[in-house]
């Protein structure tokens, strides 16, 4: 799997994901905030699916 998801874009995915999922360990939103695990886990990874489908890539372009 080549990395497609970039610095600030991992990072927000991070943060929204770690928000949504203490949102739902609080009791503030309902089971729904467990989805956060998925922007959390591509944000660690560093590799979305539905970016590699589509052809996005927010990765900086490496000098060879």
């Amino acid at each position: 799997m080549k990395a497609n998801v970039g610095g600030i874009d991992r990072v927000l995915r991070i943060v929204i994901g770690l928000v949504l999922i203490g949102l739902t360990v609080t009791g503030t939103i309902g089971a729904w905030g467990w989805l956060g695990i998925v922007p959390l886990a591509t944000g660690a990874i560093g590799w979305c699916p539905p970016y590699a489908i589509f052809g996005f890539n927010t990765c900086a372009m490496k000098k060879e």
